[in-house]
């Protein structure tokens, strides 16, 4: 199917959307709440204008090159001098509170959706465990939360997909592979795609950084190739780590944490950031948009109850739960275990991961999964995007805030 006039309606959206960004940006309505909407108003789902196959060529490149960009990026951005200084609540929230809400997403799905393989329950737990920041985007913005605070869930956002990346790849694995007999073979496949993978992404973002700032000091190299490096070095490393048998994905994570070590003018590292961001933003939009013509209208018929209440639990109970158990001895306020444990936001994570899902899996049999997925996601992007505002202001405003 000719995927070309959904494109340049995207395309036309991101454009149109853009004269009014700021104005947008006024309001609590998010940029991904309109693509979203818009997105199942124009397909199947709404006036079936468009149509486009979430497991098309097309599809899967877009959702390839967004997760890449936006897993180097995302890593990249974590400012580790000022993570080891203000450790103690994003290393509780990623090594505790993140494994406890993958445990207790599965926990609660077992009993929910009977019958189901225990490995894709594990599966849209895992997809469903790493939070977005930008949905909740005034949130990190806002000057009425502290600055701790918008750094915790600025850090906990960058890392935690790509911590969820190998897990991910495990049950993907075990799916296409299996188990059967005395077959390891997909142990020792995981285990280099995670090990060589990590390791190729790594040194190519440390190298990478350290020969920008070096020739940056000898003013050899332009502002302008300083910005395009994000993009250059994200695809190296997915890249080359896919052409040994490695996984690009985690490379690409890898890279992008290993880049800001070695990169040693932050002058140069926001400039590397501000074109991943902007190229980004860009990308996430067209992939909210595909997600809402092309996901929506399959998953729609598989809502029942049991979807919904799933889905509602992996906002508040799966999420905050684990994030207040991670929590104690912290010695932080309630207002603030529930404000972290609240903007946990299902975003653009769960969807790249959802679409790569299906273009390795495909959909037929994996419906149930995916669509509750689907509705997980369609929850956070309304929820989170219109408490971000007021909720701010109400923490901002609360004399148990931290300071």
């Amino acid at each position: 199917m000719n995927d070309h006039p959904a494109i340049i309606f995207a395309a036309a959206m991101i454009f149109i959307y853009g004269l009014f960004s700021k104005a947008a940006d006024r309001s609590p309505v998010t940029a991904p709440m309109v693509f979203v909407t818009v997105g199942i108003l124009v397909g199947p789902a709404g006036f079936d204008l468009f149509h486009m196959e979430a497991g098309g060529e097309l599809v899967h490149i877009l959702t390839e090159i967004t997760l890449i960009l936006i897993l180097f990026v995302d890593a990249s951005t974590i400012n580790l001098k000022k993570l080891i200084a203000d450790r103690a609540v994003p290393m509780r929230l990623l090594l505790i509170g993140l494994p406890l809400t993958m445990l207790l997403g599965t926990l609660v799905a077992y009993p929910l959706f009977p019958g189901v393989d225990i490995w894709l329950l594990i599966l849209m737990a895992l997809i469903l465990s790493p939070t977005d920041a930008a949905l909740g985007q005034a949130v990190v913005k806002s000057e009425k939360v502290p600055e701790r605070v918008r750094r915790w869930i600025s850090v906990e956002s960058g890392l935690n997909d790509g911590i969820a990346l190998p897990p991910i790849f495990a049950c993907i694995a075990v799916l296409t592979l299996g188990l059967g007999g005395s077959d390891k073979h997909w142990v020792l496949f995981l285990l280099q795609q995670v090990v060589l993978g990590a390791a190729i992404g790594g040194l190519i973002g440390w190298l990478g950084g350290y020969l920008v700032s070096r020739f940056s000091d000898r003013d050899w190299m332009s502002h302008t190739f300083q910005q395009l490096v994000s993009g250059s070095l994200a695809i190296l490393c997915f890249a080359i780590a896919e052409s040994v048998h490695g996984n690009g994905f985690i490379a690409a994570f890898a890279g992008g944490l290993l880049l800001g070590t070695s990169t040693r003018s932050d002058e140069i590292r926001e400039r590397i950031q501000e074109f991943g961001e902007a190229f980004g933003q860009q990308l996430i939009l067209f992939v909210f948009l595909i997600f809402a013509m092309a996901m929506v209208p399959i998953a729609i018929p598989y809502w029942d109850l049991n979807a919904w209440i799933y889905a509602l639990l992996s906002l508040t109970l799966i999420r905050m739960l684990p994030v207040a158990i991670s929590l104690i001895g912290s010695k932080l306020g309630m207002p603030t275990i529930l404000f972290v444990g609240w903007f946990g936001p299902r975003g653009i994570a769960s969807v790249l991961y959802l679409l790569l899902v299906a273009n390795l899996l495909g959909n037929e049999g994996y419906e149930r999964i995916l669509a509750v997925i689907v509705l997980t996601v369609l929850l956070s992007v309304f929820l989170h995007g219109i408490s971000a505002v007021p909720l701010s202001h109400r923490y901002g405003n609360s004399p148990s805030k931290v300071d």
